[in-house]
């Protein structure tokens, strides 16, 4: 098989994220509240793709962005900053990019977003995709054709699920775990989807449905099972200030699939995915938050507490010797508005979305959400 084939392979609906934080409150109807904190880059879909690419991984994204300044600077961000693959993306005339406004406050946050459906869907950016090793996708009561496809190629699914609108959490969603080698849902989810009344009971439901089950718990951490290693992992979460918590399951998700591409056991693949989601909401959220490799290695090298230096002390022999550079953390605003590319319309045949020239982005002090 290729080994220069993408080492995770993404869809889904990106958005223009704007990042408010150091709220103490939501406002209330006709209030006006002033902070200092605020971020701005690429959201939804790109927060697990930037955070699998700061981890070396070969990211592949099918995206559609807007032909307008939104979308032009998240294509510019993610494949000329991240080294994002957009060759499965289009730009569509005439739509715009989505844009999302996040008002962090303590551990959770209120969004408003202006947008349309996309004009393209998963299957059709997808078509018949690449082999790759593996996919993160986002389970939906619809199942989407492309993920058969991909598992059918040897790709392996690691899948999360969210919130059901009409809480009827159906049952039927957990038929597709079949085409699933991990699942990862937070543990609301996971009970309602399972019918139970605890973390690890849920566990024990969905270890019997997929290979790997992963259900997260914020605060409390994680536990999951690995049946194809009869391991059984549950690992508490890190004592972090909170400054927005928007991607920080992304963060997880895409930690947990880098690790677990590595070969690690369990408890290791658990503790990696809990620590990069803590290091990312010490950071405006959105893509930009993720640590990567150069995150997790400062976090490593100042690290005093001895009870965590031994607990992770696994680190020592997993971090690479080239970190890869300082990760970029969201500026307040673009530094510069990139030159447009040229879109295709709905209709038309299409041509991949070319990556930007690299450039040099304006290093933003350290202050930046998946839908």
């Amino acid at each position: 098989m290729d080994d220069d084939r993408p080492e995770v392979l993404l869809t889904g609906l990106l958005f223009y994220d704007l990042v408010l934080t150091g709220l103490g409150r939501p406002p209330t109807p006709g209030e006006e509240i002033w902070t200092d904190g605020m971020g701005s880059g690429p959201g939804g879909i790109a927060n697990l793709a930037v955070a699998a690419s700061r981890f070396g991984l070969r990211t592949s994204l099918a995206a559609v962005f807007g032909d307008d300044f939104y979308g032009a600077h998240c294509q510019e961000i993610l494949a000329g900053q991240e080294g994002v693959d957009l060759s499965l993306s289009r730009v569509a005339d005439g739509w715009h990019t989505p844009v999302t406004v996040s008002l962090a406050y303590g551990t959770d946050r209120a969004l408003v977003t202006h947008g349309q459906e996309p004009p393209y869907s998963q299957d059709t950016l997808m078509g018949d995709p690449p082999e790759a090793r593996t996919a993160l996708v986002h389970l939906e009561a619809e199942p989407r054709a492309w993920i058969s496809k991909a598992a059918a190629n040897g790709t392996q699914i690691y899948a999360d699920v969210g919130w059901d609108p009409t809480q009827r959490w159906s049952t039927d969603l957990l038929d597709q775990l079949a085409l699933c080698h991990a699942f990862l849902p937070n543990e609301t989810e996971a009970m309602a989807y399972t019918r139970t009344d605890s973390a690890v009971a849920a566990l024990g439901t969905l270890s019997e449905l997929v290979p790997v089950a992963v259900v997260t718990r914020g605060g409390d951490g994680a536990v999951a099972v690995d049946q194809t290693t009869g391991e059984y992992a549950d690992v508490p979460a890190l004592a972090v200030d909170v400054l927005d918590a928007t991607g920080a399951g992304d963060v997880f998700g895409a930690s947990f699939v880098a690790a677990s591409l590595g070969g690690w056991p369990l408890e290791e693949r658990l503790r990696f995915a809990v620590l990069c989601a803590g290091l990312s909401v010490r950071h405006h959220g959105g893509a930009l938050a993720a640590p990567g490799w150069y995150g997790v290695d400062r976090w490593w090298r100042s690290l005093t507490d001895p009870d965590l230096k031994r607990t992770y002390g696994f680190l020592a022999d997993r971090i690479p010797a080239d970190v890869g550079p300082p990760v970029q953390h969201a500026p307040i605003t673009p530094p510069a508005r990139p030159t447009p590319l040229t879109p295709t319309t709905p209709s038309a045949e299409h041509s991949p979305v070319a990556p930007p020239t690299p450039h040099s982005p304006v290093a933003p002090p350290d202050t930046a959400r998946q839908h």
